[in-house]
């Protein structure tokens, strides 16, 4: 069976594409499964060039299919703020999950409900090699809702801006839903469909 590296670190994040990859002959591998411990410096001016960065640059690290993705909240009222600095937004402040969650709340103090709409953004991109050449693919997608009144409280491990992001339909944080919802809602979600024909060719590769 072919191996396709997920190049990440967060088990949770593994998990789920394990879960939306089910039905592909493929098996998943993290960087902790092959020990891999560089990482790239993500300077890209978007999550697409972050995506593709990593993706490249870990193919050539493990000489396997790799996946990588990229991807953070997207904040209206904020210009777009945290955006690809979503992971490093509070800079040499550092700060964990519960500090980024919180530092969203705090900067929407006062906004009226009809001004607080964001989005969970995420780019994926893949690289690959068949016996003809090296292929790349890259895709976006985006998950809407809006931004609560306080964080939610339980916080997934990697997954900040769940715990403050309500969907429009439910009402309910994305934090509150099963994994199997979470799933069903997911950006990544839309990600593996839009991959699905790379993902299929991987897959044949073996």
């Amino acid at each position: 069976m072919t191996r396709l590296l997920i190049a990440t670190t967060n088990p949770a994040k593994l998990a789920e594409y394990r879960l939306l990859m089910r039905g592909f002959a493929i098996e998943l591998v993290s960087l902790a499964d092959l020990e891999i411990a560089d990482a790239p410096i993500e300077n890209g001016a978007t999550f697409i060039a972050n995506a593709l960065l990593k993706a490249r640059f870990y193919f050539d690290a493990a000489k396997l299919p790799t996946l990588a993705d990229d991807g953070g909240l997207e904040i209206d009222a904020l210009g777009g703020e945290p955006g690809v600095r979503s992971h490093r937004w509070l800079g040499a402040r550092g700060g964990g999950d519960r500090e980024l969650a919180e530092e969203v709340i705090n900067r929407m103090h006062g906004v009226p409900d009809a001004q607080r709409t964001a989005r969970l953004k995420a780019a994926a991109a893949i690289v690959w090699r068949d016996a003809h050449a090296l292929h790349e693919r890259a895709v976006i997608a985006a998950l809407e809702g809006v931004i609560a009144g306080r964080v939610y409280d339980r916080i997934q491990p990697g997954f900040p801006y769940r715990a403050v992001l309500v969907m429009r339909d439910s009402g309910k944080y994305l934090a509150e839903l099963t994994e199997e919802e979470a799933a069903a809602l997911s950006q990544r979600r839309a990600l593996v469909e839009q991959l699905r024909p790379a993902l299929a060719a991987i897959a044949k590769s073996d």
